[in-house]
């Protein structure tokens, strides 16, 4: 998913670097990080930015999963 984001240029520079070392893309890095930080909020902490995240289930959900359960189900 292609989405435009203003990051502070020095965390820009720290991923570019973590991801040409780990031979991935930036955008790519991104997203891991992204995600380690939402995996250490603890459960039973406040809820983060609304809402409170949920246990990681091994499958990312996108928007085209959901279409194609939705025709599956014949919603």
């Amino acid at each position: 998913m292609r989405k435009t984001l203003k990051i502070a240029d020095d965390v820009l520079l720290a991923a570019k670097e973590l991801a040409k070392k780990s031979n991935k893309t930036t955008g790519q890095m991104i997203s891991e990080l992204a995600r380690k930080g939402l995996d250490s909020v603890p459960e039973d902490s406040a809820d983060f930015m609304g809402f409170r995240p949920l246990p990681k289930r091994g499958a990312v959900i996108t928007s085209k999963l959901i279409n194609q359960l939705r025709e599956e189900l014949g919603d």
